[in-house]
């Protein structure tokens, strides 16, 4: 079991010429009760289910269980998610010692771009690319379960 430290931003430049490797990835949620999430994720042929505590108070630090499973099973859960299903083109971008994850949005939530990265402990410091735009960490609007249930194409500006 572990606690899971990361920031959150949008993403309002161009990130793609520092790309490594990209995966497609579909995920649902069994519960997305704001206490605890159960994800479902598959990840090209990778799966896993995840459950996640709720964040402190900054949003930065939370706990975090993920266990592989099988594609098989995961894509069976998948069915028994509640509604809204998230589908997203996941980048690596390695900038410094750190590694950004940079999320590309389809269907719903076509149009946004997010960037997590992650920390060892709340105060680390780390590189902001010019490409990172606007800090959204704690923000609820930006958590993929409220994704799932509100997507932003669908939600007014």
């Amino acid at each position: 079991m572990a606690i899971e430290i990361e920031r959150k931003f949008l993403v309002e430049g161009d990130f793609l010429p520092h790309v490594t490797s990209s995966k497609r990835i579909v995920q649902g949620y069994l519960s997305s009760h704001p206490e605890r999430s159960v994800r479902v994720r598959v990840s090209d042929d990778d799966a896993f289910l995840t459950v996640k505590g709720r964040g402190n108070e900054s949003g930065i630090s939370r706990f975090e269980w993920e266990h592989a499973i099988p594609l098989a099973e995961a894509e069976a859960l998948l069915d028994l998610c509640e509604p809204g299903i998230i589908e997203k083109v996941r980048h690596l971008v390695p900038c410094g010692q750190h590694l950004y994850e940079v999320d590309v949005f389809e269907g719903n939530n076509a149009g946004l771009i997010l960037a997590e990265i992650e920390l060892s402990h709340e105060e680390e410091s780390f590189p902001r690319p010019d490409w990172l735009g606007n800090e959204v960490t704690g923000d609820p609007h930006y958590y993929n379960t409220m994704l799932a249930k509100a997507p932003h194409g669908e939600r007014s500006a």
